[in-house]
């Protein structure tokens, strides 16, 4: 009888052994497979995040460029103010200090020369004398020499001052010398780099071929 109970109770323990390493076998399986997910997606987290934090700083950095830069030209004057793109900036005798009065009309034909970042000096214009006002629009304009610099819509691109001298809307308008004074002699044209005009002097590569071989002097016309 002994005997018996003892072997019923070995087939239980069996059982029971069987079943719970049954179950653990599965839990460790499932620890194993969650742990693996898990780490599998944690590498995947982490590029996504890491361009969207690189994103921010190139935009601030693209940003902060754009200022207008205010630099020199040649004209039949002398030399007078641009921009960096060639463009004639000009003063209107109307404006009392740093105060713009060209609105309206006067500054669709008038464009006031403006900034997005800081306004800087370039070739013998003079960084000191460059400054901005705020418009009633909110724009930033540019000043030079505490005056405030506008385009011309009549100029048709780069090198033109087909402003010099007009008295539109009551007033005249001229071109600035780098000392911050007016240029009141007739100007229509002048010479950048932007302008493209100042490429017109490479005479220099004929130079070669005035130089014949047999040195025959001006024969070789």
């Amino acid at each position: 009888m002994g005997k018996s109970k003892f072997s019923v109770a070995s087939k239980r323990t069996k059982l029971f052994v069987g079943v719970g390493g049954a179950v653990a076998a599965a839990a460790t399986v499932a620890a194993c497979s969650s742990a693996a997910s898990s780490t599998a997606a944690a590498p995947a987290a982490s590029p996504t995040g890491s361009p969207a934090a690189a994103s921010p700083a190139g935009a601030g950095a693209g940003a902060s460029a754009g200022g207008t830069v205010i630099t020199t030209a040649k004209s039949s004057a002398g030399t007078v103010l641009a921009t960096s793109s060639g463009k004639a900036v000009y003063v209107w005798t109307k404006d009392t200090g740093d105060m713009s009065n060209c609105n309206g009309a006067c500054a669709s034909a008038w464009p006031p020369v403006t900034t997005t970042a800081t306004a800087t000096a370039a070739g013998s214009a003079k960084a000191s004398d460059i400054g901005t006002i705020t418009r009633s629009d909110g724009t930033k304009q540019v000043t030079y020499d505490g005056h405030p610099l506008y385009y011309f819509a009549g100029d048709s691109g780069p090198g033109m001052a087909s402003g010099q001298g007009s008295d539109g809307f009551g007033a005249k308008w001229w071109l600035v010398a780098p000392t911050g004074s007016d240029v009141t002699a007739s100007v229509s044209t002048f010479t950048t780099a932007a302008s493209g005009a100042a490429p017109a002097a490479p005479a220099a590569p004929a130079a070669p071929a005035s130089s014949p071989a047999s040195g025959a002097g001006g024969s070789w016309s």
